[in-house]
Parts: C-alpha cells; structure tokens; sequence
C-alpha cells in the first residue's frame, strides 16, 4: 500500500472512531458532570430549607469524593475485566437514579448519606472513559481528542448554569421545591442514556463491525506497535504502582486542577450571589468563565498535538490557575471577580488533554487501567473531598471565599513545577535507555 493510501486510510479509520464514539461519550459526560456539581445551585434554595451551614454544606459536598476515591480504582479494574459497554452503562444507570432521589434528601444526614452514595456510584466513570478512550486512539491524536472529550466539564456548567436556575423556578409546583425539581429533572435523563450505552459502545477494535477490515488492521497495528514502546511506568504490581515516583507525582499535578475545577463548582454561585445579584443572575453570570474555558481548552489540546509537547502544556495552565485564585484575593467587584475565576477555569480545563495525553504516554498497558483511574481518584480525594470542606471551613471562620482559594493556588503552583521536573527526569532515563540500546 503506497505511503498516500496508508495516510487516507489512517485519517478515515480516526475520523469514524471519534465520530462514532466521542459526541456520544461528551454527552454521557456532561450529565455526570451536571449530576456533580448540581448541588452548587440547589444550595441556593436548599441551604436555607434544610437548615445548612456552610460547614456543613462543604462537608455534604465534599462526601462524594470520598467514596469517589475509595470505589475508583476497583471500577476501573472491573471495567477492563467486564468491558466498557456493560460497565459503563451500569455506572450511569446507577448515578441517575440516585441523582434523582437527592430530591428526597431532609436534612444534613440524609445529604451525607445520598453524597457519599452518588459518589461511589459515579466512581469509574471518567478513568473509565479515559482508558476505554486509550483502546482507540493512537497517542499523538489523544490531547486533542481528550480535551474536546473533557470540554463536557466547563460545558456542563455553561449549559448547566443557566439551566439549574430556572428549575429553581419550578418552587411550588406539584407541592415540591425547586432544588427538588433541579435534582430529580437532571437525573433522569442519566439513567436513558445508560441504556443507550448497551447499543453504541463498542468493548475493542477488534469488536469494531462499524470499521471496514482495513481500518481495523490498521488500527489494531498501530495500537500493538506503540504499546510495545518502553514506558517510564512498566508492568508493576498495584502496591508498586502506589509508591512509584512517577504515579504518585502524576496524582499531586492532577489535584491541582482538579480542587481548582472542584472547589469552584461548588463555592462559585455563592461567591457570585453574594454581589447582590439573583438566582437567576447568578446562574448566567457563572456560566461565563465555563464557556470561555470550553473554547480554550480545545485549542489548547490541539496545540499540544500539533506541537507534540505535553509538560508546557500541563504546566503553563495549572500556573495560570493559580494566579486566578490568588487574585481573588484582590478582586473588589463582579467584573474582576469574572475575570479571576475565568483565568483558574481556563487553567483548569486547558490542562486536561495534554496531561492526560501525558500521563497514558508514561504508563505502560498493564498499568494504565489502575493507574489513570490511582491518579484520578487521590486527585478527587485532595480536589474535592479535602478542599472542598477547606474553603467551607475558612468562609465559615473568616468570612471570606478568597481566602479559602489560597490553598488551592498553592496546590496548583506546586503541581506545575512538579510536572517541570518530572518531565525532565523522564526525558533523561528515556535517553539513557535509548543510548543503551
């Protein structure tokens, strides 16, 4: 076949890929995300209802992502084991009725109970993603193609802001509240698209009818020859992956971005209402910095594809997140206050396609299933479980949400200069490796 047949072949065979399998995964993704982070607007009626502190709120909140951490690793696993259609399909099925009986919740034990439920549920769904994603994707399309796929976060707060506010204004109807509605109306289309997963995902290439027998042998080769490189990562077993230095760096440069994306979610519509404005306000206005990551994160991706660069471009983001959230602390009105929580969501979400491309190009096949989803969950657990409950600590004892973000900045100034040198002590012992050979 002459090197311009292969080239055609090659763009066709991605091109069915990430059309057949992305928008349809995005779509999963954006109800995961706006069943997480729902909770930020219902605290906008729900708090006062239920009698919540904000302690008490950023403890329910943060709940989540401690089951999230405890149930991730073993989702993965069983993901690779039982395949992704069945398994991705239960996980949504399972987090959408639960999301839907949040409406149910009476009091601050109840939400403990359903928060910390909700996150054992959704555990695995995005590592899940991320490694099913790696089964199809030849490496130097993933930053591109990861980060269009995690455009589903700043997206579901876009789309989701303005959409939670005005389920707030169902209060009254049919005798429910508003938050009630918001919870129930956003869990139920979770739960069709689990069983539409049964029909659309595909487990592996070779499993692909949707692909001509070219373009699987294609793919399939590519795949099996870039597997068959030295990682920095090898086959090691789980208690080895856990002290490994690369892993557990990997795990500190992704918190970093994940409290930014966590802490923000939560915190942020009350950060905004507290200028005056009303729900309904609050909600379009926090769209604002999600819509603009979207379109950065995107462009973002591709140019660490193009440029085939990934510690900069995982680098570069975390540090301008960490401005956004130390500028808070100077910030005195609305408009500055939009402008620094864009640049932290910016950094946030630009950051995912090249570290993820990063980090899947560091583990080796036999590690990349409890690796990703390793480094995913301690993220959530430092991000979420911990951080969370931070700045709710912190408003409750200092009045202020800037002063709560600090440590987040810290977080993410530290995560960057740790992926600087990481990167480089990899770049060496691939060298020496390459020197020996």
């Amino acid at each position: 076949m002459s090197e311009q047949s292969v080239q055609s072949l090659e763009r066709t065979t991605i091109r069915r890929v990430v059309l057949r399998l992305v928008p349809f995964l995005m779509v999963c993704y954006f109800f995961a995300l706006l069943d997480r982070v729902n909770v930020g607007f219902a605290a906008l009626q729900m708090n006062k209802d239920l009698g919540l502190t904000p302690a008490m709120f950023g403890f329910g909140a943060s709940l989540f992502f401690f089951s999230y951490f405890l149930v991730e690793v073993p989702s993965n696993l069983a993901l690779q084991r039982f395949g992704a259609r069945r398994w991705i399909a239960r996980i949504m099925i399972t987090w959408g009725l639960i999301t839907a009986c949040m409406g149910l919740v009476t009091g601050p034990y109840s939400l403990y109970a359903m928060r910390f439920i909700l996150g054992a549920a959704e555990a695995g769904f995005f590592p899940g993603a991320i490694l099913y994603l790696t089964y199809w994707l030849p490496n130097e399309y993933r930053a591109r193609i990861l980060a269009t796929f995690t455009v589903s976060i700043p997206l579901a707060t876009f789309l989701g802001s303005p959409l939670s506010v005005s389920l707030l204004e169902l209060d009254g109807v049919l005798g429910l509240k508003g938050w009630q509605w918001l919870f129930i109306l956003e869990g139920l289309p979770t739960i069709l698209l689990g069983i539409t997963c049964l029909f659309v995902l595909t487990d592996k290439p070779r499993d692909a009818s949707w692909l001509s027998d070219a373009q699987r042998e294609w793919l399939i080769g590519r795949l099996d020859e870039e597997a068959s490189h030295k990682k920095p990562v090898g086959h090691i077993s789980l208690w080895e992956l856990a002290r490994n230095k690369y892993f557990l760096t990997m795990a500190l440069v992704c918190s970093g971005a994940s409290a930014t994306g966590s802490v923000l979610s939560v915190w942020q519509p009350q950060v905004l209402k507290a200028f005056g404005l009303t729900n309904l306000q609050t909600g379009f206005v926090n769209a604002i910095p999600y819509g603009i990551a979207t379109v950065l994160m995107i462009l973002w991706g591709r140019h660490s594809d193009r440029s085939d660069e990934r510690k900069w471009h995982t680098a570069l983001p975390l540090l301008l997140g960490a401005f956004g959230l130390s500028y808070l602390t100077l910030s005195g009105s609305l408009a500055t206050t939009v402008a620094a929580v864009s640049c932290a969501l910016v950094g946030a979400y630009a950051f995912k396609g090249p570290f993820w491309a990063l980090s899947s190009g560091w583990l080796s096949a036999t590690t990349l299933a409890a690796g990703i989803a390793g480094i995913n969950a301690i993220a959530n657990l430092i991000g979420g479980g911990i951080m969370v409950n931070v700045v709710g600590l912190i408003k409750e004892s200092t009045g202020s949400f800037a002063l709560g973000m600090l440590p987040v900045a810290a977080i993410d100034a530290a995560a960057a200069i740790s992926v600087l040198v990481l990167g480089r002590a990899a770049a060496r012992e691939a060298r020496a490796a390459s020197t020996a050979a």
